[in-house]
């Protein structure tokens, strides 16, 4: 499939009110997509839409909790009454936390999985017959935590990880099928996922996180995955760290692991 090929395609895009997820909503409109927009900040999916529209561009805001089985089934089911079908599915909806385990209530560990990786799998489900029907593609968004450890955001790498098992176990079941399903794997974007993540007891962090090799920007990822899906890739490592953090954790896990612990530990004053 081309970026031609986007043209009147329907994809339904999570956590689109900002960031990465809007970024990816403008750049699959400007390829000719219709979008189906979906967030739990109603104002701010108003917003987006309203701007797409005002371009011409086909989209329809969908407020909903992926979390929450039910509304992914009405999403879905929305979707499929306003636009006749469902072509793509991308799982950008996301949290963080960052806290050593030994401070973490498990209260919070639980959230990040019902978001990150629960939520990627309710919408994943009650799409699949819709995107089967069109052969069409399902995107998770991961990051270098899904295939590598990351101190201090154990239950964020744990819920990536658990994206990596579920969408390359699904890719053997639907590729047959015609259906495409890409991971991807940015390390750190511009986007307010870091400043929102919290602490280990659930409030905000409220702090800056330590970066390693600086941040790609929405837009610059946006492009990026459209491309991936229009090649049809099972995995894109969309930046020049991640691609040397998957080498390296591979080649050299220890090595990697000492490294990564000595750039982000800073940010927790009682590792050992």
């Amino acid at each position: 499939m081309s970026r031609r090929e986007f043209t009147g395609r329907v994809v339904l895009v999570t956590g689109a009110a900002g960031g990465l997820g809007a970024a990816l909503c403008r750049c699959l409109s400007d390829a000719g997509a219709r979008i189906a927009a979906m967030d739990l900040d109603a104002a701010g999916l108003d917003v987006l839409v309203a701007e797409l529209r005002a371009v011409g561009a086909p989209a329809l805001a969908i407020p909903g909790d992926i979390t929450d089985p039910t509304a992914c089934q009405s999403a879905v089911a929305t979707t499929l009454a306003h636009f006749g079908a469902l072509d793509g599915l991308i799982n950008n909806a996301g949290i963080s936390a960052r806290s050593l385990l030994v401070d973490t209530d498990p209260k919070v560990i639980r959230r990040v999985m019902e978001v990150n990786f629960f939520g990627a799998a309710n919408l994943t489900r009650a799409a699949l017959e819709a995107i089967l029907v069109r052969r069409g593609f399902i995107v998770a968004i991961s990051s270098v935590a899904g295939f590598s450890p990351l101190t201090g955001r154990t239950a964020y790498a744990a819920s990536k990880h658990a994206l990596h098992g579920f969408f390359d176990s699904l890719r053997t079941e639907v590729e047959g099928a015609g259906v495409t399903v890409t991971l991807v794997c940015p390390s750190f974007i511009r986007t307010g996922i870091g400043s929102a993540a919290t602490d280990g007891g659930g409030a905000p962090v409220g702090g800056p996180r330590i970066t390693t090799g600086g941040e790609s920007t929405p837009e610059d990822i946006a492009v990026r995955i459209v491309d991936a899906v229009a090649a049809r890739r099972s995995l894109l490592l969309p930046d020049a760290t991640s691609r040397k953090a998957w080498w390296l954790s591979r080649l050299a896990p220890g090595l990697y692991a000492r490294i990564m612990k000595r750039r982000v530990g800073g940010e927790f004053p009682g590792l050992p």
